[in-house]
């Protein structure tokens, strides 16, 4: 439970970095969109690939969300 916790953190981060975007707005948009749910949902899967990987992944599954 605590790696995924912190993968979790780590998902959450590097989104928010690579968007340019404040810890609120992130949050909010993974909040929103229900990417907590999606990455414990596919944490096995996702866990192994890298941080790039993983913040696309999360934008089209965002961008999959919204449609």
């Amino acid at each position: 439970m605590e790696r995924m916790i912190d993968f979790t953190v780590f998902c959450l981060e590097s989104y928010k970095q690579s968007h340019n975007m404040t810890g609120k707005i992130a949050f909010e948009t993974f909040n929103d969109y229900k990417v907590f749910d999606y990455i414990q949902s596919f944490y096995d899967v996702l866990h192994s690939t890298g941080q790039e990987y993983i913040v696309e992944d999360i934008d089209i599954y965002i961008t999959s969300r919204k449609n």
